[in-house]
């Protein structure tokens, strides 16, 4: 069988299977690739996933399996908890880490799996953790005996008040100055002609607007200002490098292609562009999307349609999506 490389996009996105629970599973996704760093897009694959407590190779807690078919873009996407297993995703000891995933691959769809790696879960799901840890504190420790109290010195005598000095005298005012005359007034400028009149700007209301480069998702009262959403993807980028991606025109729609400021939209502007993401067309919704809005030094904020949910995620990663927007 050909040996794959499997690219790891995604683990540790939490799975809300119930409201009010803890959630029984996370998110994981994956790229498949062939020796040739070609992407396996379209196919079939058997995977087998397994959680190792404590070292690579350690002790097997849990194990499940799925049959899941690659998107256009060599992507699967599962949610560790739901496969094929006969073991307990519930009893795992979060707080008894670390925990490493292997994974393994049987690029034909069946059963033969082949070991492609396996790395640490280097964080777990808040719920999961909090659900098996209890408040992360150990146990209180017995309280020492109390020491014998010192002997109370001897209060010290007052010292003297000191003699409140005198007040200086206040020195003399000095004279006003004399106020200088009054100049004459100019004489009033004759008035200039009148500019010609400004044209009326255009309106615009919420839709495609092809002359503004693509689909209006915010306008203004007035009609004359807003945001513009591209109506295709930029393409695959990590966080750093994803305004050099949307400055090249060759990765915007031919109506795009007409401006140069784009940019990465905010935590917020994604979520309006996720109540009209049908109107404005092109995207994946099982895809993670870059914002611009940063969480730390080394994770920015993500947005995914498909359960319109919003994370944080290693900056370093290049498997997640840019669409820029534009401002009129």
């Amino acid at each position: 069988m050909k040996k794959l490389i499997l690219s790891f996009v995604a683990i540790a996105t939490l799975s809300l299977s119930s409201f009010g629970q803890a959630p029984e599973g996370f998110k994981y996704q994956a790229v498949v690739r062939d020796p040739g760093n070609t992407i396996l897009n379209n196919q079939a694959v058997g995977m087998r996933l397994t959680i190792q407590q404590g070292t690579i190779g350690g002790t097997a807690v849990y194990t499940e399996t799925f049959s899941p078919t690659t998107n256009g873009y060599g992507l699967v996407n599962l949610e560790i908890g739901s496969g094929t297993t006969t073991d307990d995703f519930s009893t795992i000891d979060w707080a008894n880490g670390p925990y490493f995933m292997e994974t393994a691959v049987d690029a034909a769809g069946g059963t033969n799996y082949a070991v492609m790696g396996t790395s640490q879960l280097m964080s777990v799901p808040y719920a999961l953790y909090a659900k098996t840890s209890g408040n992360g504190q150990g146990p209180v420790g017995p309280q020492g005996p109390a020491g014998n109290d010192g002997a109370t010195g001897a209060t010290g005598p007052q010292g003297p008040i000191g003699l409140t000095g005198a007040t200086g005298a206040a020195g003399p005012q000095g004279p006003a100055g004399n106020d200088g005359a009054t100049g004459p007034q100019g004489p009033i400028g004759a008035t200039g002609p009148a500019g010609p009149a400004g044209g009326t700007s255009p309106t615009y209301t919420l839709g495609l607007w092809p002359e503004l480069g693509g689909y209006v998702f915010w306008i203004s009262a007035d009609g004359k200002h807003g945001l513009v959403a591209e109506t295709q993807d930029q393409g695959y980028s990590n966080w750093y490098g994803a305004q050099n991606v949307i400055s090249n025109p060759n990765n915007h729609s031919v109506d795009g292609q007409k401006f140069r400021d784009w940019r990465l939209p905010t935590l917020y502007e994604l979520s309006e562009i996720h109540a009209q993401q049908v109107a404005i067309g092109g995207i994946n919704i099982y895809d993670y999307y870059w914002s611009s809005t940063e969480y730390s030094y080394i994770d920015a904020m993500y947005h995914q349609f498909d359960y319109n949910s919003q994370s944080n995620y290693d900056k370093a990663n290049p498997f997640v999506v840019v669409r820029s927007v534009r401002e009129f």
